[in-house]
């Protein structure tokens, strides 16, 4: 994956590029489908920090901060792009933690699930919208954001 001068080939710039959106994109639909089959915000989250640790791994810091981020690589703002990546584990958790309380708001047991059908609607005919969404979401930015503070504190050594 790397040359003799310590820098990424090619081909792995150019499988990265063409591998990262679909791990993305699976994130998400992994994502979205969890409260009703196998998936969720856990094992989306992962695949979501896994596709941000390969392009810091064949790109690197620099162009993470540089590219994606617009924060300058010299250094100086380093430890503001750890703390939001701890900001987003704290709100995932927030979210997960506030989702499981709102059913004790209504008398019923906590982590209770309700759903709403959404029927007629136009180019997609029903839709079902369930409060589990709330939760696997807060899970996901948890992990997420747990994840990414670990590999920039590792890459930061």
């Amino acid at each position: 994956m790397t040359s003799p001068s310590g820098r990424t080939t090619v081909i792995s710039q150019t499988v990265a590029r063409i591998v990262v959106p679909i791990i993305l994109v699976t994130a998400i639909a992994l994502l979205f489908r969890g409260h009703n089959l196998p998936g969720g915000g856990f094992i989306g989250a992962v695949l979501a920090a896994v596709a941000f640790a390969l392009v810091y791994v064949i790109f690197g810091l620099d162009f993470i901060q540089r590219e994606i981020l617009d924060i300058s690589p010299d250094g100086s703002e380093r430890h503001r792009l750890v703390e939001n990546y701890r900001w987003m584990a704290s709100l995932g958790l927030a979210i997960a933690v506030g989702s499981s309380l709102v059913p004790l708001v209504f008398d019923f047991p906590f982590l209770t699930q309700g759903v709403l059908f959404l029927e007629h609607l136009p180019l997609y005919g029903e839709l079902e919208v369930a409060s589990a969404f709330a939760f696997d979401l807060g899970v996901f930015f948890a992990v997420v954001g747990g994840l990414l503070t670990i590999v920039a504190e590792v890459g930061n050594e």
